[in-house]
């Protein structure tokens, strides 16, 4: 296994650390209802995707 042969400093370790973070999900807007919903999804909404009904939503 490799060894540094020197210590990396808080700065380099900390920029390299920067980059671990969380994006938000893609969201889109239903074409049928136009609530918000993920991109290929069902529209938990209404039921739709695609303009056709895959799912029948109670309400």
């Amino acid at each position: 296994m490799a060894l540094p042969k020197r210590r990396h400093s808080s700065t380099r370790r900390d920029k390299r650390r920067a980059q671990w973070k969380l994006d938000a999900p893609p969201a889109t807007r239903c074409s049928h209802c136009g609530a918000v919903k993920r991109p290929h999804h069902v529209c938990m909404q209404c039921g739709y995707y695609r303009g056709e009904e895959q799912i029948a939503v109670q309400g």
